[in-house]
């Protein structure tokens, strides 16, 4: 791969948490270098408010976050991802589009944080889910991509979605 600005897109089912929370880190985490976009099989109307919340309280970029449908990244004219993510089991299972460019895809899945009950309970989901994404992005965005194969960079990717959630501190902690 070359000294190229990177189209990550990173899907969920209904595309308002774990997939909002990684479009905002790689935006954080990889600017410069990646452009993060999110999207769901089956998107919710609006993304979770505690997403944006929690995204804001941390000082990460919110603007234009919104829930849509992963059909918008398959069609003409829409950007060319280089890598597709998917952050949630069910996702992984589904059918996806056919992307153009054939991305390199990964499944980084963590549980849904949207789906715990109680409202501390669930808050600590959400930082949760936060930091073991930052996690993998911050490895991610910091792999030599000039100087890996592709093959290379898919062991990479793979491996990366196989890291504890509570693998190594971050911004979120």
């Amino acid at each position: 791969m070359s000294d190229q600005k990177y189209n990550v897109l990173f899907i969920c089912t209904g595309n308002s948490a774990r997939s909002i929370l990684a479009e905002s880190l790689i935006n954080y985490w990889g600017v410069g270098l990646f452009k993060g976009f999110s999207a769901g099989s089956h998107p919710k109307a609006e993304v979770h408010p505690r997403a944006l919340q929690l995204l804001r309280s941390l000082d990460l970029p919110t603007a234009g976050l919104r829930s849509k449908s992963w059909e918008e990244f398959a069609k003409p004219g829409a950007p060319v991802m280089d890598f597709v993510f998917t952050v949630c089991d069910r996702a992984a299972g589904e059918v996806c589009p056919v992307w153009p460019g054939q991305p390199m895809t990964a499944h980084w899945g963590l549980p849904d944080p949207a789906a715990v009950e109680g409202t501390m309970e669930q808050a600590q989901a959400f930082r949760d889910t936060l930091r073991a994404l930052e996690n993998r992005i911050k490895v991610f965005t910091s792999l030599p991509f000039a100087a890996l194969d592709r093959l290379s960079l898919k062991r990479q990717v793979d491996a990366i979605g196989r890291m504890r959630p509570d693998a190594s501190e971050g911004k979120a902690s």
